[in-house]
């Protein structure tokens, strides 16, 4: 940037995407505070797997190999019915030669642990609400629960799918009617999710915790709308969702009560109906929710919505506040991420903090993010009817996946998905260590320069 004061961004969510959001701004040197509305951390959510598409920056940030230290690989994903007989497995094994890096699980608080440990403590304000925000030619400003106000330049909604900065930004725009109609509408949802994560287990009771890689898999129910995965991630534990179709919007519209926490309300009664499936752990899945804490057990609606408005003014948006992706293609986290390094990646080469400068930086992030996070949303909305449909129809995309497509096919898509890898443009590069080629990206121009200047400074001068 030309001027000699940077911008000062306000970060609204201490999600994964806002910790990531604040871990790049802090490396690229730009002043920034987050804002979060629970009051304490408490990581609830199940498994996650971060793919090569995102990696390489934590390769960047030298966060890699603490990440690997809690993560263990999996060398297939096996869809199974029932019965626990194999409908069908996808291989992953080639992963780390085709990409450089290995197909690897986590827990979600493992990650979320990480990145919160690299954000300073004087730069995060917990229980602080967003009532309500306002912007100008001069700055942008928020008004939280106790009443204080907060200036920036630049605000970020990384505050998930019921986004208040997104509903404040929104309301404006409706009142001065530029907000496309798309926008007006609810997200749409198609399934009912409980997660958790269990205790450390006995390695006797379940043998499988033995081995050295997790073994992931998906159960499809027989005859009724549930579907449930079980994985074994570090430490000896095993991480369960269960979800359950809803059979039409009328039914999901009925049942939605816009519970926008991962929280504990109302288990019960879904516990009873899931206690007595069978575990491909052994056992029942009740085993597994038994040696789960009730309070880090959370249901969810999963909902999906891709919004056409991703900024307005000095205001953007990023993650689910923006694109609510189903989990099956295990891209919800990925993307958000993703947005977060595009879009300091745009601060970052910002002409000025003027609003003409602001506006070039967060179009640029659209432009760049919305086309991927379109296709990602679409090939979401498809791996969920492969994983988890119940409908004939999706089960018949099953059975044409498991019998008809050849492996060659998938690989093929697979070499493709990982292509696009964005990394921090202000940080030196990861050289690609797979097989497969992956885009071409330019690092910043002003981070070139930046460069060129420092070494003209360490060189010697001649006498």
């Amino acid at each position: 940037m030309s001027n000699q004061k940077g911008p000062h961004v306000l970060i609204v969510g201490a999600g994964i995407a806002g910790l990531a959001t604040a871990i790049l701004l802090e490396r690229a040197g730009i002043s920034y505070h987050i804002f979060e509305r629970a009051k304490e951390v408490k990581v609830l959510g199940a498994a996650m797997s971060l793919t090569p598409n995102i990696l390489p920056v934590f390769e960047q940030l030298g966060l890699l190999e603490d990440l690997q230290k809690v993560s263990m690989g999996f060398p297939s994903i096996d869809i199974l019915n029932e019965d626990l007989k194999t409908v069908m497995s996808i291989d992953t094994s080639q992963a780390k030669e085709i990409t450089g890096y290995s197909s690897t699980v986590f827990s979600r608080a493992e990650l979320y642990n990480l990145l919160y440990s690299k954000i300073p403590a004087s730069k995060i304000s917990m229980g602080q609400k967003i009532m309500s925000l306002e912007q100008n030619t001069l700055g942008v400003m928020i008004r939280v629960n106790d009443g204080t106000t907060h200036h920036g330049d630049i605000l970020v909604g990384a505050d998930g799918a019921y986004s208040a900065v997104r509903q404040s930004l929104f309301k404006k725009m409706e009142a001065c009617g530029t907000l496309p109609a798309i926008d007006k509408e609810d997200m749409r949802a198609g399934y009912i999710c409980m997660v958790g994560t269990t205790e450390p287990l006995d390695q006797e009771k379940y043998p499988d915790l033995k081995k050295d890689y997790s073994k992931f898999v998906q159960v499809v129910g027989k005859d009724k709308m549930y579907s449930w995965t079980v994985l074994s991630v570090p430490g000896n534990k095993i991480c369960w969702s269960v979800k359950l179709q809803l059979e039409s919007e009328q039914q999901a519209k009925k049942m939605m009560f816009r519970n926008s926490e991962w929280g504990p309300e109302g288990n019960e009664d879904m516990i009873k109906d899931i206690y007595n499936f069978p575990s491909p752990f052994g056992g029942v899945l009740g085993d597994l929710i038994d040696a789960t804490p009730r309070d880090l057990i959370s249901k969810v609606y999963l909902e999906e919505k891709l919004f056409e408005t991703w900024h307005h003014g000095r205001t953007v948006l990023i993650g689910d506040a923006c694109h609510k992706m189903l989990p099956s293609g295990g891209q919800g986290a990925v993307n958000a991420l993703q947005d977060a390094v595009v879009l300091v990646n745009s601060i970052y080469d910002m002409e000025d903090s003027t609003p003409k400068g602001i506006a070039a930086a967060l179009l640029q992030y659209q432009q760049l993010r919305y086309p991927r996070a379109k296709l990602q949303y679409e090939t979401s909305k498809m791996m969920a009817k492969l994983m988890l449909g119940q409908t004939w129809l999706e089960r018949f995309i099953r059975f044409l996946f498991t019998n008809v497509l050849p492996k060659s096919v998938y690989l093929k898509n697979y070499v493709k998905s990982t292509a696009y890898r964005p990394m921090a443009a202000f940080l030196p590069f990861v050289e690609n260590r797979g097989s497969a080629p992956v885009e071409p990206q330019e690092p910043s121009k002003r981070y070139l320069a930046e460069q060129a200047q420092k070494a003209t400074a360490k060189s010697p001068i001649a006498i």
